[in-house]
């Protein structure tokens, strides 16, 4: 009995040393299981930069400069998150019949972002929307295409819409449209200056 005791506390002390020596292995870590994948380059945004935008909206009858409209935006380039917009008006109110009106917004609406490019250029992106009375109907008819005569004192509504985008430097001064209005023959120019504010 006593040499059956004897033998299994032999083997019970084997293995334990046995097993003492056999370490278990730790798990392999992410980058020991497989090469660490290259980190994909993060656009890295660009900085604000605040800018000063004139908009000049000129009508010309000839050579004759009939009104000079300047409008100055703050834009900041770069921004993500808003854009710069002006609105300006009047509501006019139109007959429609006996002592009844309506209104009809009449004014300026200019939409305006920036982006930085290369060479310390920047891309505008310009939404300009100007509606006016025609005033003086006698001086319409009198140039107007017979199709387009104005018809007793009703009043008429011009309207002038350009969309573009301009790549521009600081300091640079560009006209950007030239269109003639249809109706009196005059001349809506729009002239852009960006000025970078230090």
């Amino acid at each position: 009995m006593k040499t059956v005791s004897t033998v299994l506390a032999c083997v019970f002390v084997f293995a334990t040393s046995v097993l003492g020596q056999a370490k278990p292995q730790t798990p392999a870590t992410a980058q020991e299981r497989a090469p660490a994948a290259a980190a994909a380059p993060s656009e890295q945004p660009k900085p604000l930069i605040p800018l000063k935008v004139q908009i000049l909206l000129s009508r010309f009858k000839g050579d004759k400069k009939v009104s000079s409209l300047p409008y100055v935006l703050g834009v900041t380039a770069n921004d993500r998150i808003a854009k710069t917009s002006l609105r300006m008006g009047v509501e006019v109110p139109v007959p429609t019949g006996s002592n009844s009106f309506s209104y009809r917004s009449v004014g300026t609406n200019i939409d305006c972002d920036a982006h930085s490019t290369a060479g310390d250029a920047f891309r505008l992106s310009v939404l300009v929307q100007d509606s006016s009375l025609q005033f003086d109907a006698q001086r319409s008819n009198e140039t107007a295409p017979e199709k387009t005569k104005i018809v007793g004192d009703v009043p008429v509504f011009r309207q002038f819409n350009s969309s573009f985008q301009i790549v521009m430097r600081d300091g640079q001064t560009t006209q950007h449209t030239s269109a003639v209005d249809p109706i009196s023959g005059e001349v809506m120019k729009i002239d852009i200056t960006l000025t970078v504010l230090k």
